[in-house]
């Protein structure tokens, strides 16, 4: 307790010793209303199915279910084969810009975990996406590319990953110079889409291994920071988590997330056991590859306080922090979490109601940071 303590005021302490801010071209415009209000979630509740599916509570390998595949393994962020030639490839994590001009992404249907939280405090919290890619020379083009904030260098450190982004404010500083971030910044390609520059930067093939190429102290393969410890509890491969064991589960076929701006929502399809993302409006498409939409086993929705450094609306979460509310949503159910991280390089834990960690069934999963303050906004049904 003493530790978590210390790690908490540590964290106060050095968010609110920031003051003015960097001009950079996406600087936000008004500042938002930042006024609390107590959490409370709207769940529409369906009870009349009960499944009585049992599942393993183990972390998945190649003997959960007998299948060994010659050349392969389970990637640690989706549970998936994938090479073994990969196994001990850090993965990157993109900044991809999230404002409506931005759009359409690319890649995004092809990563394997996607962060989305609020940039700023103004524009009505514009969000903006950290993916999440392991194997990121599969990918043709990724983007558009974005600057960073501190919350993503809070993060990242916790997947060994890379971090690329475009620039940020001066608020970055502390958190770049330490030895565990490491990072590519404003050196990747630029494609002419008719927009605005700051639209324009994306990574495409061969860039990550041009800057891995630039940057020699920087390792490809996970390095001495790097925690042999799972990140996430899976399932076996032979069975699945339909959360029917938690007498607490509530029905989650719609869930409208409280971010104001793009007014984000998930639609669950029983045919796929997936959850198809939809923001401003329509639902997202990947145009890198064949306008596939965005959809994820997984979803894992954090309550986070957060401080807000300036007029400009710059802002930090607390994502070192420690039980602190949330729900896991996985095959149409959703059940109540708490969430806890100790420090940067720790993985954050989801636990269930019993304290214990809860188990991911394999697939891509979205992670969102929502604000404290508009967490009552939260619409599970």
């Amino acid at each position: 307790m003493k530790k978590r303590m210390l790690c908490l005021m540590l964290v106060l302490s050095t968010a609110l010793m920031f003051g003015g801010c960097n001009k950079e071209e996406d600087e936000p415009a008004d500042e938002a209303d930042n006024s609390s209000n107590e959490p409370v979630i709207s769940i529409v509740t369906d009870d009349s199915a009960t499944p009585t599916v049992d599942i393993s509570t183990e972390t998945a390998d190649a003997g959960d279910d007998d299948e060994v595949r010659e050349g392969m393994y389970r990637s640690e962020l989706t549970n998936e084969w994938i090479d073994e030639a990969l196994k001990d490839q850090r993965p990157i994590a993109a900044m991809v810009d999230n404002e409506k001009t931005a759009l359409p992404h690319f890649g995004l249907s092809q990563s394997d975990i996607v962060y989305e939280m609020t940039n700023s405090t103004a524009n009505d919290g514009v969000t903006r996406l950290m993916v999440l890619f392991k194997d990121y020379n599969s990918v043709k083009q990724i983007g558009s590319i974005r600057s960073v904030r501190p919350t993503n260098l809070q993060i990242v450190p916790e997947w060994n990953a890379v971090i690329c982004h475009d620039g940020g404010p001066f608020y970055i500083d502390d958190y770049m110079a330490k030895d565990y971030v490491e990072n590519f910044s404003g050196t990747f390609s630029r494609v002419n889409n008719g927009k605005s520059r700051e639209f324009t930067e994306y990574i495409l093939e061969g860039d990550i291994d041009k800057n891995f190429a630039s940057h020699s102290k920087y390792s490809k393969t996970y390095n001495s920071y790097h925690s042999d410890e799972p990140h996430y509890k899976f399932t076996s491969a032979s069975k699945q988590n339909d959360l029917s064991q938690y007498d607490d589960a509530k029905s989650a076929t719609h869930i409208q997330m409280p971010f104001k701006h793009n007014k984000p929502y998930f639609d669950y399809d029983s045919s796929t056991g997936l959850y198809t993302y939809s923001e401003y409006g329509s639902t997202h498409v990947d145009a890198g590859n064949n306008n596939e939409p965005l959809t994820f086993k997984n979803l894992l929705i954090q309550n986070c306080r957060y401080v807000q450094f300036d007029a400009n609306g710059y802002m930090m979460f607390h994502s070192i922090d420690f039980n602190r509310d949330g729900y896991y949503i996985t095959d149409g159910k959703a059940i109540p979490v708490t969430w806890s991280k100790e420090d940067e390089l720790s993985a954050t834990r989801y636990y269930d109601k019993n304290g214990d960690e809860i188990v991911l069934n394999t697939g891509r999963t979205y992670v969102a940071l929502v604000p404290d303050d508009i967490w009552s906004g939260l619409s599970i049904e």
